[in-house]
């Protein structure tokens, strides 16, 4: 985060994932999503803060603000190993080139964008080797 043109490029990617998933895309105004500053005393430790707006039944105003706090560093281990793993299975099926279905699951920003449900259907099957990538 002390990189300052890396900003631009982990909001963009960090906005895509979450408009990614949802069913009508948000309009610019009306989303943020993304980096703030690099804070010294926080260490390894990212806090996100997540607010929503919505309507209840009743067409009633409904707020909801949560905050989230990881250790970031393992945050990624787990992802980075399956992505590793596709990889292995492309390289003794021969395959080269993107993989597609792997990419939409496991990268925030990936190549082609598919939903979470379709993304994690079409990985599932690239691991089978129910279908080429």
């Amino acid at each position: 985060m002390l990189n300052r043109s890396r900003l631009n490029s982990k909001k963009e990617s960090k906005t895509e994932a979450v408009q990614a998933v949802m069913s009508d895309r948000l309009e610019k105004e009306n989303i943020h999503i993304g980096p703030s500053d690099y804070v010294p005393w926080q260490k390894d430790n990212k806090v996100a803060f997540i607010r929503m707006e919505g309507k209840l039944f009743g067409d009633v105003p409904m707020n909801l603000e949560m905050r989230l706090s990881v250790e970031d560093s393992p945050n990624s281990a787990g992802v980075s190993i399956d992505a590793i793993r596709c990889c292995k299975l492309a390289l003794n099926a021969k395959k080269g080139g993107i993989l597609y279905s792997p990419s939409a699951y496991f990268m925030k920003h990936p190549p082609k964008q598919y939903t979470d449900d379709e993304a994690y259907r079409m990985t599932e099957n690239f691991i089978a080797g129910k279908r080429a990538d």
